[in-house]
């Protein structure tokens, strides 16, 4: 029996609701949506960068059709929850964005992120309209859809924290559900983000130096772990160390190690 989209958005708003931390990977195609949903994570989340990488263009070079047709193939692999990445919500104007996030629901999303990076280095950050634009437009939807708002200001120059944190309580005011801010420097920095906001908070691992552990990220205060390119690059780096093997050596020993078609079968139900 199908899972309809409110009954997976009830799930998806009951993680964030609590207790406890969870885990949102990020897979990149269908087979490695399936293969998660296999391992017994609940929820799914695309990645902008890995969508875009895994057929050859660099993060930001989907079109927003692209990006919501790659976002249906996600959600339609499995039972699972999911929400898809749409930086900035493919637009400067508040309509566009809230186009965007009605268009994500009807491709079967029940969530989305949106950053305030704007793409341009000379203004590289939005104000706050966008995200209001966003949670406005989810809240005529007619299920919880959970809108995510990404502060991204850590990853350009002259990083502030404080400024991070007055992000994220504007965004938190203009209606997101979740907040978010990669590029965290420290535990400390966590404990400080998730103290300043009521709203659950999403951390970002995939940074080196700057990814902790579960429990680390729990006892500070998140309640959402997502992995961003984490497992595609994790993917691709086994995939190059087999490549390389055959073509400096002539050698196939990354076959010990490989797993076997009938358990990638067996994981994706097949």
């Amino acid at each position: 029996m199908s899972v309809t989209q409110n009954e997976k958005a009830a799930r998806f708003r009951a993680l964030h609701d609590g207790p406890g931390t969870f885990v949102i990977p990020n897979p990149w195609d269908i087979g490695s949506a399936r293969i998660l949903a296999g391992l017994g994570f609940q929820a799914l989340a695309t990645s902008s960068a890995a969508s875009a990488s895994a057929i050859g263009r660099k993060d930001g070079g989907l079109t927003r059709d692209e990006a919501l047709a790659h976002a249906r193939l996600i959600v339609d692999a499995t039972d699972l929850p999911v929400s898809a990445d749409l930086e900035k919500g493919f637009g400067d104007a508040p309509e566009a964005v809230a186009e965007t996030v009605r268009l994500a629901a009807e491709v079967g999303l029940v969530g989305c992120t949106i950053e305030d990076s704007t793409g341009n280095q000379d203004l590289p950050l939005y104000e706050f309209r966008l995200a209001a634009a966003a949670a406005q437009a989810a809240r005529t939807l007619q299920f919880p859809f959970t809108l995510t708002a990404r502060a991204h200001n850590l990853l350009y120059a002259a990083p502030s924290l404080n400024d991070t944190i007055s992000r994220l309580q504007a965004f938190e005011k203009a209606g997101a559900d979740v907040l978010f801010a990669p590029g965290l420097p420290d535990l400390a920095a966590v404990r400080a983000v998730c103290a300043a906001v009521s709203k659950p908070v999403n951390f970002m691992v995939g940074i080196k130096g700057r990814s902790f552990t579960v429990g680390e990220l729990a006892a500070a205060g998140v309640r959402r772990i997502s992995l961003a390119t984490s497992l595609y690059r994790a993917a691709m780096t086994g995939f190059l160390d087999a490549a390389y093997q055959v073509k400096d050596t002539g050698q196939f020993g990354f076959l010990d190690r490989c797993v076997t078609t009938p358990e990638l079968n067996k994981l994706m139900r097949m």
